[in-house]
């Protein structure tokens, strides 16, 4: 009869051969894998001013671990999106930060007979600083930038080559920045056919797409007015907005606010996102570049109210 015993609740302790004690080493639990989840497509819309929001997305997607997985910007977006995938996220935030009304005017670079009242050049060099070289091939996510064929009206998507170029194809303004050329091609803003581009993240067969659009609270839902221009105003003494003057510069942007905010929602409802985040900056004016500090706050603000539902969108679409 064997001369041993051991405690039968003991799971570290077990007979060895000559009636000795072994000590198992103990078994480690299984561990649990964290759900997978899926990467974010961003459709980053453009805006001009307002599109430093778009910061403020970045920062609080970044903040709460989400992975962005492809960037897809039109305009503005294009920029802050480039710049995010290049490593140069924090220089653009200083830059833009920076920016005050006299700072701005230094930037401008006034044409006689070009395509834009601005070159651009200065902008340019200013990237150039940061960028210069960069291909967009090189950046570790795909990225497409979304610029305007003048000629054609086609939507161009620019997906290899110079990012500096593919950034100030998609953000040249018509009247005010000049037309870039490239291939033969004569490219400006991407806003004017595509402002908020869900449609190439989903040509990128992503599995969640997001858009940020910088105009959703800008006019509200488009209307039809029935008017009689033989009926005269009645005059109560108040001053309405049709009273203010708006002039050559004005009656420009608005007409932009217009063109990107009707596209928008043409567009959006017919290829729409599986999540939209909607900044609120209907004060914030094209032109008011120096409002930086608010834009992205507010961007970050949208974001983090979202962020427990983009978890939850991250592991559903990641079965």
């Amino acid at each position: 009869m064997l001369n041993w015993s051991w405690n039968r609740h003991d799971p570290l302790a077990a007979p060895a051969e000559g009636g000795e004690t072994k000590i198992l080493e103990p078994t480690p639990p299984p561990t649990l894998e964290s759900p997978k989840k899926a990467k974010l497509a961003l459709a980053l819309g453009g805006g001009a001013a307002r599109g430093w929001a778009h910061i403020g997305v970045l920062r609080a997607l970044d903040e709460a671990g989400i992975e962005v997985g492809m960037i897809a910007g039109t305009s503005i977006g294009a920029l802050v999106g480039g710049c995010y995938l290049a490593g140069k996220l924090d220089e653009l935030e200083t830059f833009a930060r920076s920016l005050t009304m006299r700072r701005i005017a230094g930037l401008l670079d006034l044409t006689i007979g070009g395509g834009g009242l601005l070159g651009g050049m200065r902008l340019t060099k200013r990237m150039q600083e940061h960028l210069e070289g960069l291909s967009i091939e090189e950046l570790d996510r795909p990225f497409v930038s979304v610029a305007t064929e003048l000629h054609t009206g086609h939507e161009v998507w620019i997906s290899s080559g110079s990012l500096i170029t593919g950034l100030r194809a998609s953000y040249a303004l018509p009247g005010i920045f000049e037309p870039v050329k490239c291939n033969n091609r004569t490219l400006v803003d991407g806003a004017l056919v595509n402002p908020v581009p869900t449609s190439v993240c989903r040509a990128y067969e992503q599995p969640l797409v997001v858009a940020v659009n910088l105009n959703y609270e800008i006019f509200g839902r488009s209307a039809v007015v029935k008017h009689n221009a033989s009926v005269q105003p009645i005059d109560d003494g108040r001053k309405k907005p049709e009273d203010v003057r708006v002039g050559l510069t004005g009656t420009m942007v608005q007409a932009f606010n217009i063109i990107q905010e009707r596209i928008s929602r043409a567009r959006l409802a017919g290829d729409p996102p599986d999540l939209a985040l909607h900044p609120r900056l209907a004060d914030i004016g094209l032109s008011e570049f120096h409002r930086a500090g608010e834009a992205i706050d507010r961007g970050y603000t949208e974001t983090m109210a979202q962020i427990s539902a983009l978890k939850r969108m991250q592991e559903v679409f990641a079965r």
